[in-house]
């Protein structure tokens, strides 16, 4: 199942992804995105957890209000 998106990005950041598509470093543009947009919520899936937890510390260390 895929979900087609729309946005607008900067002319320097799509003529650099078409680029690579270009020299054959990824399929297609699609392809491309759906990698980028991967990798970016895996390396900040690990900030998200850690603020979780440091909330739930500053409401254990709080006590019940």
């Amino acid at each position: 199942m895929k979900t087609a998106i729309q946005a607008e990005l900067p002319n320097e950041l799509v003529a650099e992804a078409r680029a690579f598509v270009e020299q054959g470093w990824v399929g297609d543009f699609d392809e491309l995105l759906a990698e980028a947009l991967r990798r970016y919520l895996e390396s900040h899936s690990t900030r998200l957890a850690e603020s979780f937890i440091q909330a739930d510390v500053a409401w254990g260390l709080r006590g019940r209000e």
